[in-house]
């Protein structure tokens, strides 16, 4: 588990802090692709989720969107809702920014939000299998470690110094992390073959060692010698757990990485083929395609239009 967190990227990100007064309501819409999260540092809201349940907030408590889906967070049913994108705000930092509501200066709730392109690297096929909503409890003895970060988080919203955009990121990383732990450990709702792989002690060797050298040309014979298994018991029990052969998962999780590098980290195709182990581009482009369904070219493409 240590080493798949390692892989896990949060980009593009933008905060608010947010005053609130004692009626209050903002729209967030859906952003795919992206993740939304909100921690609540005082005072009590509602949220709204696009399937119409909701959640009453208190201080200490965070929510976690990961598929960036539409929702709302106001006071009361009847509080005014305002598009979150179209409010007033004053620019803390290049990433960092003020929200204020009411024309008196008591904030009656508070609440640090943020918006960030949510990459999990080698564990992206969890993201899927993730609820809509996940509620934490940041006073809770499951998330002990929450609070401070949070805290500090919010303190460096806030104060506007050097630097902050990066610090920010590396305590939001802290953050997903932790919170991304927390719901692998309470088993995914039982419905994860991945997390169930992961968990038996065997199979995860294999695992790992795919996630370490993606790049390496494995074979089951190879696999199954990282797991302390015979290749006919390996490969069996690895089609039950996970659903798919190892050498199928091993082709797809080389594109997983193979796209994130080409869209976000900008690297050439060439570059990209010769680290994941590939003879020449042309054979990299062509597993790919064949795979993904698009073209590397395609992908680089993805993050400048």
């Amino acid at each position: 588990m240590n080493e798949l967190l390692l892989g896990m990227r949060l980009r593009g990100m933008q905060y608010r802090r947010i005053h609130a007064s004692d009626s209050f309501g903002f729209a967030f819409k859906a952003k795919p692709g992206c993740a939304y999260f909100h921690f609540l540092a005082a005072g009590t809201a509602h949220l709204l989720s696009e399937d119409g349940a909701i959640q009453t907030l208190s201080a200490g408590n965070a929510v976690f969107l990961p598929h960036g889906s539409g929702h709302k967070i106001f006071s009361d049913p009847k509080a005014v809702v305002l598009d979150i994108d179209h409010c007033d705000v004053m620019p803390l930092s290049e990433t960092v920014s003020a929200v204020k509501t009411g024309l008196n200066n008591t904030s009656h709730t508070i609440f640090f939000s943020g918006c960030m392109e949510f990459d999990l690297g080698g564990l992206q096929g969890l993201v899927p299998l993730m609820p809509e909503l996940m509620m934490i409890d940041a006073t809770s003895q499951r998330y002990v470690e929450l609070m401070p970060i949070l805290t500090a988080m919010e303190k460096e919203a806030c104060a506007g110094r050097v630097g902050d955009a990066g610090i920010l990121a590396r305590l939001a990383d802290v953050v997903m992390a932790v919170i991304v732990r927390g719901w692998v450990e309470c088993g995914c709702g039982n419905s994860s073959a991945f997390v169930t792989a992961l968990r038996e002690p065997r199979l995860s060797r294999a695992i790992l060692a795919l996630h370490r050298q993606p790049g390496h040309d494995w074979t089951v014979a190879e696999l199954a010698a990282e797991s302390g298994l015979s290749r006919s018991v390996f490969a069996k029990r690895f089609q039950e757990t996970i659903g798919v052969a190892p050498l199928r998962y091993a082709g797809e999780l080389r594109m997983r990485i193979a796209r994130t590098w080409l869209a976000y980290d900008r690297m050439s195709i060439e570059r990209v083929a010769e680290r994941l182990g590939y003879a020449s581009q042309a054979a990299f482009s062509r597993a790919y395609k064949r795979i993904t369904g698009t073209s590397p070219g395609h992908s680089r493409r993805e993050q400048t239009t």
